[in-house]
């Protein structure tokens, strides 16, 4: 499969996961968490042995600035204009202007998930598996998160879907647009390098940290075992 198809079960993974919100199907609280934290070390792997390093080897310092211009991209997009966001459903009632928001900055970020497997594919099919999994790991929280969102702000279970269907076609668009312009298939590797760094450092890692006890720390640290499982499995 090439980086299209593998964007496409991303984007439906963020279609999932709102479904799961508005079929009103329980979630356990606990395994979302564990998913979470799972993601969390899969990502960070991902990001500091394989995007990080093969972007400062290919641009040198300018390789390292971008992958700080990725990282600070989602900080500003999710947090710095957004006053409320979190992985996870939401319990409480929001207003209308945080949920759009919110959306706004989902967007930008699923674009980054599309550059970055359209990145991985670009340098080789191993990375860009690795950056695919990566990502699918942290779709269904995603769209658990935008559609609770939507619904705690008075939005339709139809509009749920239909946000989290956009989230999914963002992923689209951001591999097909590094596919067809040159400076973004090329800088599109740090950038994801950044971005990849922040969602698992900043997002999910704080859904999970403050938990007592040792089984979130255990699908921590089993995610990043999966990444070196998955790599030689890979290569």
């Amino acid at each position: 499969m090439n980086a299209l198809a593998y964007a496409l079960i991303a984007a439906a993974a963020n279609v999932a996961g709102a479904a799961a919100v508005t079929s009103r199907r329980a979630w356990s609280t606990r395994t979302l968490e564990l998913l979470i934290a799972l993601a969390a070390g899969f990502m960070l792997s991902v990001a500091l042995a394989d995007l990080i390093p093969d972007a400062i080897v290919r641009d040198q310092q300018l390789g390292a600035i971008f992958v700080l211009a990725g990282f600070l991209l989602v900080h500003l997009t999710q947090h710095a204009l957004v006053g409320h966001f979190h992985f996870g459903e939401e319990t409480h009632a929001v207003s209308k202007h945080v949920s759009v928001s919110a959306l706004a900055g989902l967007l930008l970020h699923t674009f980054g998930d599309g550059v970055a497997i359209a990145s991985g594919f670009l340098v080789s099919p191993q990375l860009g598996v690795l950056v695919f999994g990566a990502i699918f790991l942290h779709k269904l929280p995603e769209g658990l998160a935008i559609s609770s969102l939507v619904i705690a702000s008075g939005g339709s279970r139809a509009a749920a879907l239909g946000a989290a269907a956009l989230l999914g076609t963002a992923t689209i668009a951001g591999v097909l647009l590094t596919n067809s312009f040159g400076p973004l298939a090329h800088y599109g590797l740090a950038l994801s390098g950044g971005v990849t760094l922040y969602v698992g450092a900043s997002n999910l890692i704080p859904e999970f940290q403050h938990k007592d006890g040792w089984v979130h720390n255990l699908a921590f640290f089993g995610g990043v075992a999966a990444y070196f499982l998955a790599r030689s499995l890979v290569e």
